[in-house]
């Protein structure tokens, strides 16, 4: 995961009372000026898509994971930071893994920064229907270095 390079510090202040940087400014760092959405934000959207791919109440999942329904609704919509102990019952509650929960919301962050995703689960020959399209790689252009992400 990419590291979010914090804002420098304000320069003091100018005799006319403004403030600047305290050096020229130069190229800005691209992963810098977009910020990621929090992990509670991605972790409940995900939850929800499985949830709702399988057709299943928030109150059935809820029972299932022994929360309650407003609790669940708002780990849902990001609103609530969920530990670990409820993430994996909600997790057991719908049938996945944490590992898929914490790929799933990996593969959103590196596809909003233009990476490419595979998920070596869903490849040809995994032995099972893919859960997500597979990103396949470019083919015409010689080989650049583009970070490739690998899932299973």
């Amino acid at each position: 995961m990419p590291h979010v390079a914090a804002a420098p510090p304000a320069a003091p202040a100018t005799p006319r009372g403004r403030t600047g940087p305290a050096r020229p400014a130069g190229p800005t760092d691209p992963v810098a000026a977009r910020p990621e959405p929090p992990l509670r934000v991605l972790v409940g959207a995900v939850l929800r898509r499985h949830r709702e791919r399988q057709g299943r109440t928030l109150r059935d999942v809820a029972d299932a994971a022994r929360v309650s329904v407003p609790y669940l609704s708002e780990v849902e919509r990001g609103r609530k930071e969920a530990s670990s102990e409820v993430l994996g019952a909600v997790c057991r509650a719908l049938g996945l893994r944490l590992v898929d929960l914490v790929g799933d919301a990996h593969a959103v962050l590196a596809r909003a920064e233009g990476r490419v995703v595979v998920d070596l689960a869903t490849a040809p020959g995994a032995g099972h229907a893919p859960r997500s399209p597979v990103t396949p790689l470019p083919t015409t252009r010689p080989p650049s270095r583009t970070a490739l992400l690998l899932a299973a």
